[in-house]
């Protein structure tokens, strides 16, 4: 029997860990005689269906399982929908979190579906193969099978029982074999589960955390080391809710750091202490990767979502992870909850705004399905759209075009905070503004008026319209040309710390023309290198010299922009003031 376990990816860099695990789990536990032949197929969002359907098709498979989120939901059930079509004879299943909560009429709208596997499913999906395997008895061994829901012979759906957890030691470790790490993202888990109960987040119906022992988790971390994996992103809903376990990991991967493995970890943060503190800024830079959830800083709000954050010693929290200045953090918020309106949301953007993280990322309520914020709708007036992602279209609180609003702000925020390409630039323009809010509602305004459209810009192009939306509005409210200048001086310096460039754009302005100062400098470090040290250099003619650095002339002197040495937070050059005697 050939059994396919499929995914469509939201991007060809993502991995979907479930199908990994469910054929590792079942490889290891079923009978060697039972003629069983299991494989996986990756796919994504991005590919044509009919494509995805063919390769299906030539595999040939007896029973096709496909892993179902929010994000694939759409083009999964096309696909089964047209493979039913062309191969009638073929047993499809589906499971994930997308199906788990309304199997039944998942069914009833997809008739080529077979079954759903219902909530965790290693065991689940082994016991659903060794009774696949004995066709002569299958509805009576489809009974038997707790967390599924299947149709019968005559048609009918049947929901079975909800099956018990695993231990999380039980789950085998999926990538030894399966994957090319090459520029791929790779999901672990070191926990299932979570403590808390935020009400929108499908988490808080199964409170019960399971944790992955320290000795397995020790050998896994170390694969991904020796492998020099570029990022492991831990999928754990909330990675330090067991303290213990969460800094046995952190030391671990300080003491093997391999200088490259960059770690990406969602925490709550008000719970971290002093000790975590001080050992996370004490990791390489760049080697890990924070994200927080504040989702408001309205009190009603985070009431009524069952999240207790207690926002200044988040803040606190923030201010010592910054104050390593090696610490990648993100900071989460969510327009569209109940309590929150348009004033409301924009006071909790500028708050977590103000504490500078080096993402801010402005997500927008999804209204899941199994959830218990889904259980409220009517009482919130909660509207959202028909299809997956089910996200929220208007409130009780907040309009349809205030949410709209928000949506032009994400882009701009988007483009110019959270890309880190501007950070000079911003900083000149944000206190021109009444709040950072204003300046990117502004700014999205700027592009709207000028039928400007950031998704379709080339970088140049970004640079150019901060450049003259800063320019337009400085003058609007009447600075002085110096301070005008000075705005025009940071963004080239943004510019240059990103972008090594020979031909100059104009908006930047006409280069220096002290050609005889420019041709010195490089001849003497080529000669004895004074600025341009180490490896990258050594033996360089000043021609390939020039080639690897940028030197600008602003209002306070002459600057060096060295691309062989990038700040590993920021990604930007190294600038240094240049001495003028040469």
């Amino acid at each position: 029997m050939k059994v396919l376990l499929a995914a469509i990816n939201s991007k060809y860099i993502h991995s979907n860990p479930a199908v990994y695990s469910l054929k590792a789990y079942a490889e290891k536990r079923l009978d060697s005689e039972s003629g069983v032949e299991l494989a996986i197929a990756e796919y994504t969002i991005n590919q044509p269906l009919g494509r995805i359907m063919s390769d299906i098709y030539q595999r040939k498979p007896d029973v096709l399982c496909l892993s179902c989120y929010i994000w694939n939901i759409r083009e999964t059930e096309r696909l089964v929908q047209n493979l039913g079509k062309v191969m009638p004879e073929l047993s499809i299943w589906l499971g994930g979190p997308e199906v788990s909560f309304d199997a039944a009429t998942v069914l009833q709208r997809l008739p080529k579906v077979k079954g759903v596997l219902c909530g965790e499913g290693e065991e689940t999906f082994k016991e659903l193969l060794q009774t696949l395997c004995e066709p002569q008895n299958l509805m009576e061994g489809l009974a038997g099978v707790k967390g599924i829901a299947f149709r019968t012979d005559e048609d009918t759906i049947r929901v079975n029982g909800a099956r018990g957890h695993i231990a999380l030691d039980e789950a085998d470790f999926i990538y030894k074999r399966e994957l090319n790490f090459d520029n791929r993202i790779i999901y672990y888990e070191s926990s299932r589960g979570c403590p808390f109960q935020c009400s929108y987040c499908l988490s808080s119906v199964d409170k019960t955390v399971r944790l992955r022992s320290m000795e397995k988790v020790r050998q896994e971390l170390q694969f991904f080391l020796d492998k020099k994996v570029p990022q492991v992103k831990f999928v754990d809903r909330t990675f330090n809710c067991d303290r213990n376990h969460a800094l046995g990991i952190w030391r671990y991967i300080k003491e093997h750091d391999n200088g490259i493995t960059n770690f990406h970890f969602e925490l709550t943060g008000d719970l971290l202490l002093e000790e975590d503190l001080a050992l996370l800024n004490s990791l390489r830079p760049g080697q890990v990767q924070v994200e927080i959830g504040v989702q408001s800083t309205n009190a009603e709000t985070l009431r009524e979502i069952h999240r207790y954050v207690d926002f200044q010693r988040l803040a606190a929290v923030t201010e010592r992870l910054k104050a390593g200045q090696n610490i990648h953090l993100h900071l989460d918020l969510i327009a569209g909850l109940p309590y929150e309106n348009m004033s409301s949301f924009i006071r909790s953007f500028n708050e977590v705004y103000a504490l500078k993280p080096e993402q801010l990322q402005l997500g927008f309520l999804k209204v899941l399905k199994g959830s218990p914020l889904a259980k409220k709708q009517e009482e919130y007036g909660l509207l959202y759209t028909e299809e997956a992602p089910y996200e929220v279209l208007q409130t009780r609180w907040i309009t349809y075009g205030e949410l709209v609003q928000l949506k032009a702000v994400e882009e701009m925020l988007e483009v110019y905070y959270n890309s880190g390409q501007f950070a000079d630039t911003l900083e000149k323009l944000e206190p021109r503004f009444e709040s950072p809010f204003e300046l990117y509602s502004k700014l999205a305004e700027w592009y709207d008026a000028n039928n400007r459209d950031p998704a379709n810009s080339s970088r140049n192009t970004k640079y150019e319209e901060l450049l003259s939306f800063g320019l337009t509005h400085l003058e609007s409210v009447g600075v002085s040309k110096s301070a005008m200048e000075e705005y025009r001086e940071a963004l080239i310096c943004d510019y240059y710390k990103r972008e090594n460039v020979r031909s100059r754009p104009s908006f930047l302005g006409p280069e220096a023309s002290d050609k005889e100062f420019i041709r010195c400098f490089y001849a003497n470090e080529a000669k004895k290198p004074r600025y341009l040290k180490g490896e990258s250099y050594e033996g360089k003619e000043s021609r390939t010299l020039r080639n690897m650095t940028h030197l600008e002339k602003l209002k306070s002197g002459w600057y060096l922009f060295d691309y062989a040495d990038r700040n590993p937070m920021t990604n930007n050059a190294r600038m240094i003031k240049i001495e003028t005697e040469i």
